[in-house]
């Protein structure tokens, strides 16, 4: 491991039951990249994503963050989590509490942050993700890329080190796209190591530093944007962009 590296992924395998999700999958991620995932529905694109910080359970392979072998089973997953956020599709926010009640909850909870802290982190983060005024309300006053963005803010408030995106707008109606992707290619020009599985071509042209393609459980082609959108080489690469371009 050199010092860069935030996560190694070493001959990752999963299975459901005796179908093969991921097969054998190889990759490095340095600190501050910004990693876009694309393929197919069903080719195993989330189910990795979910693997990096042991939603799921690889089957066999190592998973290596910041030096550590996750799939270790003597290492505390949950202290290792405080460093992965996640963002997830559905944004699962609490009802029943307010907005600056679900930012401030896990790092209170956790005793990261004091009250008084996170109160003035969530402050900060709502600002961040141009949403000061929503502080007091209620998720269910929200349009769906409100809720993305304060899903965003959330994870922020841990402090991440990578945050893991599993098609964080692909809930959400056209309209709402653009200011989610907008709060996403801030964090990515500030320098936060990103994973980001996603539909949006365009934000994986304009923002990631690589694009991995996964086909059947395998990363298939990888490479800048440059070379895996606008000049793929493989077959399978191929005929999905012309499908989704």
């Amino acid at each position: 491991m050199t010092d860069n590296y935030i996560i190694e992924v070493n001959n990752l395998h999963k299975y459901f039951d005796k179908h093969e999700v991921l097969k054998g999958i190889d990759l490095k991620v340095e600190k501050g990249e910004v990693v876009a995932i694309i393929g197919p529905s069903g080719c195993g694109k989330s189910t990795f994503l979910r693997t990096l910080n042991l939603l799921e359970e690889p089957t066999d392979g190592h998973i290596l963050f910041e030096g550590t072998d996750i799939t270790d089973k003597s290492v505390d997953i949950n202290v290792i989590r405080r460093k992965i956020g996640m963002v997830f599709q559905q944004f699962n926010l609490f009802p029943n509490y307010t907005v600056k009640e679900n930012i401030t909850l896990a790092p209170v909870r956790l005793g990261i942050l004091s009250k008084e802290e996170a109160d003035k982190k969530a402050t900060e983060l709502l600002e961040r993700v141009g949403l000061p005024e929503k502080a007091d309300v209620f998720p269910s006053s929200l349009s769906g890329g409100q809720k993305q963005r304060i899903a965003i803010a959330r994870s922020l408030a841990m402090e991440p080190d990578v945050i893991l995106f599993d098609e964080p707008t692909s809930a959400l109606d056209p309209e709402m796209v653009g200011e989610v992707l907008s709060v996403m290619k801030d964090l990515a020009a500030e320098g936060m190591t990103m994973l980001v599985v996603t539909h949006e071509m365009g934000f994986a042209r304009e923002v990631a530093d690589r694009v991995l393609f996964i086909y059947d459980g395998i990363i298939y082609e990888e490479g800048t944007p440059e070379a895996v959108i606008n000049n793929p080489q493989k077959d399978r690469t191929i005929s999905f962009l012309k499908a989704v371009l």
